[in-house]
């Protein structure tokens, strides 16, 4: 598995906003990734060094279109924390 294809997408809630003041990064990332991946993977894409990784499963979850019930696909998620004087821009801000 290349880098480019554990890391999917930043995670931008109002939670992980909150979890940035305290240098770390919320992150979807490839369902059979593990720990290490996700590390060597952030430290080569964003150029930072990573103190520790939390991985945890997110459940999918029942919806309902019309008369249909759907199971939205799992995925993984993982919070990155950075050394401390490492930032990693997400998105732009205006």
């Amino acid at each position: 598995m290349h880098n480019e294809e554990i890391l999917i997408s930043p995670i931008i809630t109002e939670k992980s906003s909150l979890l940035q003041e305290s240098n770390k990064y919320v992150f979807k990332v490839h369902k059979k990734s593990n720990k290490f991946q996700i590390k060597s993977a952030i430290e080569e894409v964003f150029d930072v060094t990573v103190e520790n990784v939390n991985v945890m499963k997110v459940k999918g979850k029942n919806k309902t279109y019309g008369r249909n019930r759907v199971l939205t696909p799992a995925w993984k998620k993982a919070v990155i924390t950075l050394k401390l004087g490492d930032s990693i821009t997400l998105y732009e801000g205006a």
